[in-house]
């Protein structure tokens, strides 16, 4: 199994805390904003997601209808007008935007066929089949009731779901699976992201939350007006854009195969143009709502998005 997780930078003290996406499939908590300097994300030669990948979502313990359609509509806007006037400015700048950045990374490995996401089954698992407490092992269990290829099956599990490692270490993971499909090895990719509103908030869903460590300027307003959902978006966001440019541990990446920095990871605690320490940057405010976000998504939906790292700047790239 090839994993990816997020390590922790420490200067003095905790500064600041964000989130990361590591080796082993982790997305961990991070301690302070940094720019890369002018190392560039080195490719390692191995196979990209490419072609048209369903991202199947399963769904693990309790979970609102009105919570899961945050998330679907967040992956169906990764391929899909930000709205139906998507061509005005104030339905810019888009998720689809967004996401457009790891197509740099395509580039650089001469990839011929394009990636296409869409938004697959739907698993539910209300009844917690697995118990309450889960290990990694569990949750390749049940990332393996999705489809096994030319998928990404995404295992959230609810804010009443212990996790090894969640809250301590990591928000969420993604990593891969070999399994035998019709005589063949296949490995399928997965991720794990959690519901942090009751566990971690500080750590996972700031800057929706005041952080347990650092600067406590005060907590933004969550723009899908539930801080644990939003907060997942937010670590599903960077592990959707590790896993398609290092699926399998041999991908895009820089440092050590064990704890590397992958396109959203290389970019901790950075949302938008102007971010610091214990600051996440200059976002959009919705003048209604007050709500905080950098993304425009389908259904009239906004999100708050990590950046992705620009191979070709060697920068942090935002879209505020």
């Amino acid at each position: 199994m090839a994993s990816h997780y997020y390590f922790v930078i420490m200067v003095q003290i905790l500064a600041f805390i964000s989130l990361f996406n590591v080796c082993f499939a982790s997305r961990k908590l991070s301690a302070l904003v940094e720019e890369p300097q002018t190392q560039l994300l080195r490719y390692h030669n191995g196979a990209l997601l490419n072609g048209r990948i369903a991202v199947n979502l399963i769904w693990y313990g309790k979970f609102k209808p009105s919570q899961r359609a945050i998330v679907a509509d967040f992956i169906t806007s990764l391929s899909a007008p930000a709205s139906p006037t998507a061509k005005s400015a104030a339905s810019q700048p888009s998720v689809a935007k967004w996401w457009k950045a790891t197509e740099k990374y395509y580039n650089i490995a001469n990839s011929k066929t394009p990636l296409s996401l869409y938004l697959g089954r739907q698993i539910i698992d209300d009844k917690y089949s697995l118990g309450k407490s889960l290990s990694e092992k569990k949750i390749v269990q049940l990332a393996s009731n999705g489809d096994q290829k030319n998928a990404i099956n995404v295992v959230l599990t609810a804010s009443d779901v212990a996790v090894d490692g969640f809250c301590f270490n990591r928000c969420g993971t993604h990593g891969s699976k070999s399994t035998p499909v019709k005589g063949k090895n296949n490995k399928f990719a997965y991720i794990w992201v959690g519901n942090s509103e009751t566990q971690c908030p500080g750590y996972c869903a700031w800057p929706f939350h005041q952080p347990i460590y650092g600067p406590q300027s005060p907590a933004l307003i969550a723009p899908n007006n539930d801080v644990g959902l939003d907060g997942m978006v937010m670590s599903l966001s960077g592990l959707l854009a590790g896993t398609v440019t290092n699926p399998f541990g041999n991908g895009f990446y820089q440092g050590t195969s064990e704890a590397p920095l992958e396109a959203a990871s290389a970019c901790p605690g950075v949302y938008a143009k102007g971010a610091y320490p214990g600051y996440a940057g200059d976002l959009l405010v919705d003048p209604t709502t007050g709500a905080s976000y950098n993304a425009h998504g389908a259904d009239g939906r906004k999100y708050l998005l990590p950046a992705i790292y620009d191979p070709s700047t060697s920068k942090c790239s935002t879209l505020v």
